[in-house]
């Protein structure tokens, strides 16, 4: 089992950038899947980056293609989401979850409020 710890929310203006980091608990990390998802008012969860535990594959939205990078640090059992060229629209709360099986996230952190203003 993995807990996870989400930091690094925040208010930005559209066109800033902003970082999302993910501290995993736990010896296995890198044995870990990890996803970064985001769930906006009035709207479904959705996956906008993921990573196989080698960093190998990683996956993105069309919505965030381009601007967003996620990245894993094992020895320091994290995960990041560079967010840049911010838009209003990426406004959220941002969901780390981990799975040992692609596609498959049963553990999740608490979520972190990314506010984007005009």
């Amino acid at each position: 089992q993995v807990q996870l710890v989400e930091s690094g929310g925040g208010l930005v203006q559209a066109g800033g950038s902003l970082r999302l980091s993910c501290a995993a608990s736990g010896r296995t990390f890198r044995s870990y899947h990890m996803g970064w998802f985001r769930q906006a008012p009035g709207k479904e969860r959705e996956l906008v980056a993921a990573s196989t535990w080698s960093a190998v594959t990683t996956y993105y939205a069309d919505t965030v293609k381009g601007r967003f990078i996620i990245s894993r640090d094992n020895a320091k059992n994290t995960v990041y989401l560079q967010m840049n060229s911010l838009k209003v629209e990426d406004t959220a709360v941002y969901y780390c979850a981990a799975g040992v099986v692609a596609g498959n996230y049963p553990y999740w952190g608490q979520g972190t409020q990314v506010t984007v203003s005009s």
